[in-house]
């Protein structure tokens, strides 16, 4: 074994070395360093580094190389001795030895044998700091070759020693052993059996080989002839193979044995001297029923025990006072052979095999002696101490027997030096006081026992060194935060320097928390913050000098994945995607990896792996696994993972199977298929009924997902065939193959058809209906239907008839509206269904014949009345009452302004009710009304018509609001009376307030109109300023909606603003002027905007609740890069596009803009296409004639304009009556047949609201509270109201109705509306 040469690396050093250090005492050697550098300077004695093993056997085919390689400073010199002497290998030519080494080769070729140059050989290395030995190294030949090859040669004598190896004739069942007998060898032979063909012979519980090479037989069989039993020894070292002569082993039993034996007698070999039999186990080897073995420490024990008997006896181990090493023993040889490696002390004691067959069994115990040759416990080390300084050597090996220690110095047994008195030999140890310069020298330790022996060497090397830096200089550490940073400050002296530590440029040293300082001059600080970053200094300093290095800290932000990927089921072709966002340092490059089931992603273009995520496309089974994300940088990494399943629907179930066939039932039964990843929630069975519905399946029943079969409940006469589908979070799998088919018998129905009603269709009959029975109910073929039927209280026996193919059976002659009790019952060839439970109906209902009595009305408040009536008697309804209905009509308007309506309403009140309520009714108007019972053939007569009236309510809006006569001071408002008065006018409410350019509304002014005005003057106002208007009207139930409208005064670029005048007309209440404030706009703006495609254009509509008096409508061409094109709207919330021109696709949108002329708020678009025309009409408007006739009555129309002008003006005050007719009620007055219009009050464009005008959200009539119940406002009419009485209309629009029917009847066009659109 060589000897150990490296020195020790990271002993610890005390706290007190620079003390110890300058008092010249230390107790922990220096350690040498491995820098190149530093040693090429420092003396150091020999340490021998290679060496031969201590037994060398030659190949004779090969130099004999002894080995022996040393390193010192200055280098070493070597020398050898054999066998004690010195060997000088300049007297021999055929041994030299390697320059600048001490290794000798040997040649051995030609004449020169091995066996002049066996030995025992020792190398020495020394130099002037002292003396290194090696092991003694035994040179040997093999045993095999001195004793095969040179007999074979030499004397010519076989390789195997010599023997006649006669027949051996044993009977069957007699134990046997074939000896070997190898020759002898070192390292000794491997011995196997072969026959003539090279082939092993086979080995069992029967046959086995011994530890020593025979063959053992525990009993013979017939087969065990053969002539070819071959023992071969293979020698390793040589590399050589040796045979012994065959063998022939004939087995013969009793009967053979007695016809041959004379023959054989003389000549052979026998074993078994009587009849076999079976027989308890006996032990071939080892004999007796004990024995001893001794083995090494670490060497292998290998024990055997080996039977006979018959039968063949089984073999088992056990040791008597423990248990078998676990994990180093093993069997072998069929467990006859027990074997233990790495011996320890332990594994001493007895250990007993036991061999047993049928018969009994026996035991054999083995006590094993484990010895030891030596073995280190403390080997010795080199050791390098400063002048002055102690130290010690300690040699401390163990074995049985003990072994002993002995010292030797550069060589020489230590008892033969001369004294020292630095140096103090205890036993295994040599201690060293005031250790002086020039004392340095090699010592040896030897301990040996009768196994064997231990030979090291260790050096005191005394040494004196100023501090060198063994650590590169201006290194930089990158760690990361909260981890441990150690600071490296590698040094060496003699004495052992002491090392301080420095940051940045602090004159002071660094001492406790956070660092940690090691005897090595080690920095550490375990928790590393962004703060102890910088530059960090280590000094190291003895007696000879000091010296310094620098370093540099830099802490980095950890690597931590902030969003990890997540757990993902996905179906198979579907995309999915893992997504690993990561924060890291932005100084260190990261590198992000992913894994698949910790191995590479495969490679396929379907993994796409981006910065921070990693997309599968079109899933596969196979992608299925656990992905890991793992950031990489210089200094950390993190890393997550998660799991992919991919699910898809299960496979269709497989082997369907009928079983417990029965009339009624079968048990069906079937093995699932593949659930890929989704556990299967339930089997749905089906089945076919090639009799009565072939190719359709049909739904029958549905089991859980854990069950694989199914009992199923049949019905007679159907051919069933069944097929399974398996269900699971993805959805059905395909249907499995259908299943055999399956009969089942005809027999009588067991059902009659569900469903049975009779209603009759007309005054005399009745009508029985029923649901056929399915081919599957059918449970036979013939199938009938006995249709049974009597009136309920006048027949006593039931009439009936049999039919087939149809659901429904009329009975004719029967009296209106009675009740029949009828049933259907089934038949079919096998015979008839269960009896069939009656139900009752009822023949045909008639018109109902009276009306009902003593109707009142209660008005309730404007819009609602309560209606009572007594109901009609029950025969009268010839039929089942559905309820009542009211008709009602409004007759007119109780104010002389307004025409009278008699378009008639409808609500129907169900079931059998005595009153209800009517709402929507219109204020200040006159009704009639009538009610009428109805059944389900329709209504009965209609009461008498009562009247009754509404009370006033509040008006509605004003027809129109318009600002004329613009000056600078100045302004005259125009207005209509409301279309719907509701009442008697008892005025109007003017309210108005100027507004700036920021839209801040001014002091609100308010004055009251009489009733019989329609203008007003407003004088003293602003110049230049815009105001806004609200206008309303009022009876006694008070203001009705408010109409809005905003105007300008003319500008006056040459005056300022005059001082504010008092108003010309003095309103009844006035408001005081207030502060200005902020006019907020109504958001949203713009709803419900839509359009229509009409005749003469595009009909845009649309709801504004804005403030802004502004209105466009803006169209562009889509996909188009034009501007928007524009229209103003006048005072409406609609407007008709002309312009769009046909097959066009348009974008349109509603849009308001201030004063400023900027947008402030747009409807959403709407996207129109405009229908192109297939055929086009001439255009009058185009025509010359048309034109020419067009200017000549704009021409005489102008005249009698001016002509009126000038006679109005002349004129002054008028009467109230000449005014109010002048401005009479639209409503009351006469249409004219040529534009139907009312009196001087059109519909045209002349008298719409001009620009500006606004229509308030809230404009809607206003009611009386009710606290009636819903219930009383019936159950709709005509589309009026609901069932539930909730409103639908409030009143009629006969008049616009009429009005549009006169319009579309007009063949020509009005001459003053074309005038209109001329202007």
């Amino acid at each position: 074994m060589p000897v150990c040469c490296t020195t020790a690396l990271g002993r610890m050093r005390t706290a007190a070395v620079l003390l110890v250090l300058f008092l010249g005492h230390i107790v922990a050697p220096l350690e040498v360093p491995l820098d190149p550098k530093v040693l090429e300077g420092l003396p150091q004695p020999p340490t021998i580094t290679l060496e031969s093993p201590k037994d060398y056997i030659v190949d004779p085919r090969e130099h004999i190389v002894i080995r022996c390689e040393a390193k010192a400073k200055p280098p070493p010199s070597f020398s050898w001795t054999r066998n004690g002497t010195h060997f000088d290998i300049d007297k021999d030519p055929k041994v030299n030895m390697r320059p600048n080494s001490g290794t000798l080769v040997v040649d051995i070729s030609g004449k020169d044998k091995a066996e002049a140059y066996e030995g025992v050989y020792q190398c020495t290395a020394r130099n002037e700091h002292g003396t290194a030995v090696s092991n003694n190294i035994v040179i040997r030949q093999p045993i095999d070759y001195l004793s095969s090859i040179k007999a074979y040669f030499l004397e010519g004598s076989p390789l195997w020693s010599k023997e006649d190896n006669p027949p051996i004739i044993v009977q069957e069942g007699a134990s046997l052993v074939l000896k070997c007998r190898p020759p002898a060898g070192l390292p000794p032979p491997i011995v196997f059996w072969m026959d003539h063909n090279f082939l092993r012979l086979p080995l069992n519980r029967r046959v086995s080989q011994g530890l020593n090479g025979d063959l053992y037989f525990s009993n013979a069989v017939v087969s065990d002839s053969r002539t070819d039993y071959i023992c071969y020894a293979r020698f390793t070292h040589t590399q050589t193979i040796q045979q012994k002569q065959p063998i022939t082993v004939r087995v013969v039993n009793m009967d053979a044995f007695n016809e041959t034996w004379p023959v054989f007698l003389n000549e052979t070999d026998f074993f078994g001297d009587g009849a076999t039999e079976d027989r308890r186990p006996s032990f071939q080897v080892p004999s007796g029923p004990t024995s001893s073995k001794m083995v090494l420490r670490g060497e292998v024990l290998d024990m055997e025990c080996i039977a006979e008997g018959l039968p063949t006896p089984d073999i088992t181990w056990a040791k008597v006072s423990g248990e078998l090493p676990t994990k180093r023993f093993t069997y072998h040889n069929f467990r006859k052979n027990l074997r233990i490696t790495g011996v320890t002390e332990a594994d001493a004691g007895q250990y007993r095999c036991t061999a047993k067959n049928t018969l009994g069994s026996i035991h054999h115990v083995i006590t094993v002696t484990v010895k030891a040759a030596p073995y280190w416990i403390m080997a010795p080390q080199n050791l390098v101490l400063a002048p002055r300084e102690r130290g010690q050597l300690i040699c401390r090996a163990s074995g049985n027997p003990k072994p002993t220690i002995g010292w030797f110095v550069n060589g020489v047994p230590i008892h033969n030096v001369p004294d020292d008195p630095g140096r103090v030999v205890e036993g295994d140890t040599i201690m060293f006081e005031d250790v002086m310069t020039g004392s340095s020298a090699v010592y040896q330790c030897n301990a040996s026992n009768e196994y064997g022996y231990l030979l090291a060497n260790a050096f005191v090397n005394v040494l004196s060194e100023p501090p060198r830096m063994l650590t590169p200089r201006d290194k930089v550490y990158q760690v990361i935060m909260n981890k441990p940073a150690t600071l490296d400050c590698s040094s060496f002296g003699s004495p052992i320097p002491k090392i301080t530590w420095f940051k940045d440029s602090h004159p002071t040293t660094l001492e406790g928390d956070p660092y940690v300082f090691y005897d090595n001059g080690t920095l550490v600080i375990p928790v590393a913050q962004a703060m102890n970053s910088g530059k960090y200094t280590c000094v190291a300093l003895n007696m000879l000098g000091k010296s310094d290095n620098q370093v540099y800290l830099e802490v980095k932000e950890p690597t931590r994945i902030l969003k990890q990927p997540e757990y993902q089921k996905v179906q198979r072709n579907r995309d999915v995607v893992f997504e690993c966002k990561v924060k890291h340092d932005p100084s260190l490059n990261p590198t992000m990896i992913w894994l698949k089931d910790n191995g590479e992603l495969p490679d396929d273009e379907r993994f796409i792996v981006d910065s921070d995520s990693l997309t599968i496309t079109e899933v596969t089974e196979s992608d299925a696994g656990t992905y890991t994300c793992i950031m990489n940088t210089t200094l950390d990494q993190d890393s997550a993972s998660a799991n992919l399943m991919v699910v898809e629907q299960p496979d269709p179930p497989i082997d369907l199977e009928l079983t417990d066939q029965k009339p009624r039932s079968v048990q069906l039964t079937w093995t699932p298929g593949n659930d890929h990843n989704s556990p299967i929630k339930s089997f749905l069975i089906q089945y076919e009924d090639s009799l009565h519905d072939r190719g359709n399946w049909h739904n029958m029943t549905e089991v859980p997902g854990t069950k694989i079969t199914a009992h199923l409940k049949l019905s007679p006469f159907v051919h069933y065939t069944f097929r399974v589908l398996a269900l699971n979070e993805v959805g059905y799998s395909h249907p499995s193959l259908p299943s055999q088919q399956y009969r089942t018998k005809a027999a009588v129905p067991d059902e009659n058809p569900i469903g049975v009603q009779g209603i009759g269709t007309q005054p005399d009959n009745l009508v029985i209906y029923w649901k056929p029975l399915t081919g599957l109910q059918s449970n036979g073929p013939g199938l009938q239907y006995i249709v049974f039927w009597k009136q309920r209280g006048v027949d006593e026996n039931w009439k009936s008839v049999k039919i087939a193919n149809v659901s429904n059976f009329t009975v004719g002659g029967t009296p209106t509206f009675a009740p029949y009790d009828v049933k259907v019952r089934s038949v079919n060839e096998h015979g008839v269904g269960p009896e069939p439970s009656a139900v009752i109906g009822y023949s045909g209902e008639d018109l109902p014949m009276a009306a009902p009595d003593n109707v009142q009305v209660h008005v309730i408040n404007s819009t609602l009345a309560n209606v009572h009536w007594e109901p009609v008697f029950y025969q009268s309804v010839r039929g089942h009452l559905k309820g009542y209905k009211v008709y009602y009509s409004r007759q007119g308007s109780l104010h002389h302004h307004n025409p009278h309506h008699a378009e008639q309403q409808v609500i129907t009140f169900n079931g059998n009710r005595t009153h209800g309520k009517l709402p929507g009714l219109h204020p200040f108007s006159r009704y009639t009304l009538n009610v009428r019972v109805f059944n389900g053939r329709g209504e009965g007569p209609a009461c008498s018509n009562v009247e009754f009236e509404t009370p006033e309510g509040v008006p509605g809006k004003p027809s129109f609001l318009n600002v004329v006569n613009l000056s600078l001071d100045s302004l005259t408002l125009e207005w209509g009376p409301p279309h719907d008065r509701n009442g008697r006018l008892t005025g109007y409410t003017l309210k108005y307030q100027p507004v700036n350019n920021s839209n801040d509304l001014g002091p609100l002014e308010e004055l009251t109109v009489a009733a019989n005005e329609t203008r007003v003057t407003l004088l003293n106002l602003k110049y230049s300023t815009r105001y806004k208007f609200y206008f309303n009207a009022k009876t006694l139930k008070g203001s009705g909606p408010t109409i809005t409208e905003e105007a300008s005064t003319v500008i006056d670029e040459g005056h300022p603003e005059p001082p504010p005048h008092p108003h010309p007309l003095s309103p009844t209440s006035q408001s005081d002027r207030h502060p200005l404030h902020k006019a907020h706009p109504i958001v949203p703006a713009f709803e419900n905007a839509s359009f229509a495609l009409r005749e003469d254009g595009v009909l845009v509509s649309w709801e504004y609740l804005g403030p802004e008096n502004k209105v466009y409508v803006e169209y562009i061409v889509e996909n188009s890069n034009e501007e928007w094109k524009k229209e103003k709207v006048n005072n409406s919330q609609s407007h008709t596009l002309k312009r769009l021109k046909e097959g066009l696709a348009y974008k349109v949108r509603v849009v308001a803009k201030d004063h400023s002329d900027q947008m402030v708020h747009s409807s959403e678009e709407l996207f129109v296409t405009v229908p192109a025309m297939t055929s086009r009409q001439v255009d009058i408007a185009t025509q010359g004639w048309f034109i020419g006739l067009m200017c000549a009555i704009a021409l005489l129309i102008l005249v009698l304009l001016i002509v009126c002008f000038i006679k109005r003006n002349k004129g002054g005050k008028y009467p109230v009556k000449e005014k109010e007719d002048a401005h009479a009620d639209p409503e009351i007055q006469p249409m004219k047949d040529e534009d139907c219009t009312f009196g001087e009050y059109s519909d045209n464009d002349d008298h719409k609201p001009l620009k500006g005008s606004r229509t308030p959200s809230n404009g809607t009539v206003k009611r009386d509270d009710s606290d009636d119940s819903l219930v009383d406002y019936g159950d709709g009419g005509d589309g009026q109201f609901n069932e539930d009485g909730s409103f639908i209309g409030q009143y009629s629009g006969k008049k616009e109705r009429d009005t549009a029917e006169c319009i579309e009847s007009s063949e020509a066009p009005s001459p003053v509306n074309a005038m209109n659109s001329f202007v």
